[in-house]
């Protein structure tokens, strides 16, 4: 068996193969995995906000944040010898957890977070290869480098491969 590397929320991390990489407790919030394909070097940020603006406080947590997570996680990688040219990356979560009664937009966090990551993404050129996205379901997700396959446990519609 090998080794795990978990990712709490509002975290991140790296793994090499023959590592996984996972974290749980996906609601609105977004697994982001960006991955190198060639080096079997991947990283995991759990993202819980779209925007680092939102923090309170001089000094914020860049993993909680869509616009701080993404680039950290990319210096990560390239530390780690990942070649960022070759990076790709799925995502997952983002769930509408509530039903709210109103169409506030503050109250969409999960679709935010999926449209601020996709923007630092886009920004930073790295390809989004597949997402599982939305719903009203918790996940949870993990990534094997050595096969670049990210398997999603969602509570209500059991396991997936993407």
């Amino acid at each position: 068996m090998s080794e795990v590397i978990k990712v709490g929320m509002a975290d991140l991390n790296v793994a090499k193969s023959p590592q996984t990489i996972r974290t749980s407790g996906l609601g609105s919030c977004v697994g982001v995995v960006i991955y190198d394909e060639s080096t079997k070097i991947c990283g995991m940020a759990h993202v819980m906000l779209p925007d680092s603006s939102l923090g309170k406080g001089s000094s914020i947590n860049v993993a909680k944040y869509a616009d701080t997570a993404v680039s950290e996680l990319i210096e990560r990688l390239k530390s780690a010898g990942a070649k960022v040219w070759s990076l790709k990356a799925k995502l997952a979560g983002g769930a509408q957890m509530f039903k709210f009664s109103t169409s506030n937009e503050m109250m969409r966090i999960g679709p935010r977070n999926v449209e601020a990551v996709k923007q630092q993404l886009k920004e930073l050129r790295i390809t989004v290869v597949a997402e599982d996205v939305g719903g009203s379901s918790g996940r949870t997700i993990e990534f094997n480098p050595s096969t670049s396959m990210l398997v999603i446990r969602t509570v209500n519609k059991g396991t997936t491969e993407i």
